[in-house]
């Protein structure tokens, strides 16, 4: 696996911190249209204490986070390579706030979750930009564990203004 993307180059690109940073990699992207990324999930996670003690399953609801914070780093990949850098690697050499500003807002989910994700589990997410109306993007996402898709559907995201 080639690592495009580190943790501490996507927190260049997102706001979220944690315990709410989901995406701890990307391997592929495509600027504004696709990417690939990767959520390892360990039993240290904080939601695990409460979902569902003794039988540790990670809540759909964050992996359809994941998989938005996918969505931003894809569209504000877009981003930087209209302030003409071509290279991911040189995010290193811009301000946080400069590209988190334009992560925007998930305004609707519909996914199917179809097997549980527990401890151990390495989450590949996929997510590729459909369409744009507006301010709205639709967004086809995946995610898969041992090359078997764990949960899949869409997702729309709006810019901010």
């Amino acid at each position: 696996m080639n690592i495009l993307l580190t943790c501490d180059d996507i927190r260049k690109i997102l706001p979220h911190r944690y315990p709410f940073l989901l995406l701890d990699c990307v391997t592929h992207i495509d600027p504004g249209i696709k990417g690939i990324g990767i959520k390892n999930v360990t039993v240290n996670e904080p939601f695990f204490q409460g979902h569902f003690p003794g039988e540790s399953i990670m809540p759909g609801v964050l992996i359809a986070e994941a998989l938005a914070q996918l969505t931003a780093v894809v569209y504000c990949s877009k981003i930087l390579k209209e302030k003409g850098i071509n290279d991911i690697k040189d995010i290193k050499n811009i301000e946080s706030d400069e590209i988190a500003r334009h992560v925007g807002y998930l305004v609707g989910v519909n996914i199917k979750f179809k097997k549980p994700v527990v401890p151990g589990n390495q989450l590949v997410l996929e997510a590729a930009l459909v369409k744009s109306l507006g301010i709205l993007t639709y967004v086809n996402v995946t995610a898969s564990v041992n090359n078997t898709i764990v949960s899949e559907g869409k997702i729309i995201v709006s810019e901010r203004e």
